[in-house]
């Protein structure tokens, strides 16, 4: 039994589904089930989530157990109080006024069950805020003055669903669970599953391409996993699986770090692990990790508005500067002379307390070293963009930004010292996957950046490797997810 449904017998009225077992709560948390296997999804409609309630106490001792409760303890504490209102992205508050603004009332309440309402023109906004929390019936308070806020989310019981909702729910219910065995029919030969989450609307930006992809399936089924490509609007069904491995350009005010951090709370394999796109995405981080670490990196400078004259006494010009946050090269400038240093850091002071200041070097390539498991597994050069100084070039008006050639060797014969300090660099951050940008200049090696999503594209990244690459990778979900299951 993969999925179990925890509810009142009084509440019965939902209905029963195929491959799911409704439990008592009590029978629950009284006769342990030897036959239910780790990550059992456990769906909680107890009557209460109250602290030290009965719902409390099934998804409290269904983490204890290994199982995956939907809400979990996390979910529940969150939806207690205001504290679910703090979680609100900028993203899902501007869907909240779209979607909200033909209302003639300043009160409304919008019931989710299962993801849905039953009013059609509110499923965006339905599966964006089932995403967020995740509990299976959730009641959401909204009230607007100037603009709409939401006011109070709560989860609720079965009992509590009003009479006239309660037909729409328990086809709500049957409609997810008929999804959940119907959306992704298992090979024998696979014993995991595993979410890759990507973005197809990020272009040539995106971490993987549609082949890379397709090719990480592949090499996960021949590993044992079924894998299955989801986006944000799938984040419901996080839950479903053993493993999620983020495709998608990662930020810690996104939805990629809310989505990691979840997952491992809920004791799956992540990669990225949200500690990577912390540290990773976080170039102030770097800067101070690397120099503790005493590994060689360009003289680098953390600007703050009292120290910003003396950057150009300390480095000569042209010098690079950073937003903390930036990727692909956009948030990363070169100052040429004093004054464009000191416009340059105005505009970045205005969105970021700290700002990197760093010395130039001019080389023809970057040395991208990818690390996996505390191994070097490729080497590639990436050369800057024609006519530029780095490797992306973003131009005015062009969608997507033009990118010099590159070049993939064995990771053997890639220059020794190279490898040597972006392994180092790496297992600074953890044991995951990262991508190295190192400078050579005149033989010396110096690391620029560890990049917690690094690049898999087809014919780049495995030109060498090939599908070995790949499977690599899902050999390294196996034993993290073998690994997990034995010490809980």
């Amino acid at each position: 039994m993969n999925t179990i449904l925890i509810a009142e017998s009084q509440d019965r009225w939902l209905g029963h589904f195929e491959g799911v077992e409704t439990i008592d709560p009590r029978d629950y948390l009284s006769k342990p089930d030897p036959t239910l296997r780790r990550a059992t999804r456990v769906y909680n409609l107890s009557r209460s989530y109250a602290y030290q309630s009965m719902g409390y106490y099934v998804s409290l001792l269904a983490e204890a157990r290994g199982h995956r409760p939907i809400p979990d303890v996390q979910t529940i504490q969150d939806l207690h109080g205001t504290a679910a209102v703090r979680l609100i992205p900028q993203h899902l508050d501007e869907l909240i006024q779209s979607s909200l603004k033909p209302l003639t009332t300043d009160d409304f309440v919008l019931s989710v069950y299962f993801g849905d309402n039953l009013a059609k023109k509110y499923d965006r906004l339905c599966k964006e805020l089932y995403g967020l929390f995740q509990a299976p019936l959730l009641r959401f308070k909204f009230s607007r003055r100037n603009h709409w806020r939401l006011r109070r989310v709560s989860a609720i019981a079965l009992n509590a669903v009003p009479e006239n909702h309660r037909e729409f729910v328990a086809e709500a219910a049957a409609k997810h669970f008929a999804r959940r065995s119907t959306r992704r029919p298992k090979r024998r030969s696979t014993r995991y599953d595993m979410a890759i989450l990507h973005n197809p609307d990020e272009g040539d930006l995106a971490p993987s391409d549609p082949a890379a992809l397709k090719k990480l399936i592949k090499a996960a089924e021949s590993c044992g996993i079924a894998a299955e490509l989801i986006t944000r609007s799938d984040s419901g069904r996080l839950m479903e699986f053993d493993a999620l491995f983020i495709r998608e350009t990662t930020a810690v005010n996104h939805h990629t770090y809310r989505l990691a951090r979840r997952a491992a709370a809920a004791g799956m394999v992540v990669v990225d692990d949200p500690l990577s796109i912390l540290r990773c995405t976080n170039k102030v981080y770097l800067a101070e990790l690397l120099s503790r670490a005493k590994i060689p990196t360009p003289k680098t400078l953390v600007v703050h508005r009292r120290n910003a004259a003396e950057v150009a006494a300390e480095l000569n010009f042209p010098c690079v500067l950073k937003r903390p946050d930036s990727a692909f090269s956009q948030g990363v400038v070169k100052a040429n002379d004093a004054n464009e240093l000191m416009l340059q850091l105005t505009r970045f002071f205005a969105d970021s307390e700290l700002v990197i200041a760093q010395e130039y070097m001019r080389t023809a390539f970057d040395w991208r070293i990818g690390v996996l498991d505390q191994r070097a597994v490729f080497a590639c050069k990436y050369h800057m963009a024609r006519g530029h100084w780095q490797i992306a070039k973003h131009e005015t008006g062009r969608p997507q930004p033009r990118f010099g050639k590159c070049e993939t060797l064995p990771v053997e014969i890639a220059p020794r010292r190279a490898v040597a300090i972006a392994v180092k660099a790496a297992n600074l951050i953890g044991n995951g996957l990262y991508g190295v940008d190192v400078k050579e200049v005149d033989g010396q090696f110096f690391v620029i950046e560890v990049n917690d999503n690094p690049n898999l594209d087809s014919g780049v990244e495995d030109a060498v490797l090939r599908d070995e690459l790949y499977r690599r990778i899902m050999e390294s979900f196996v034993r993290s997810i073998e690994n997990n299951k034995q010490t809980s």
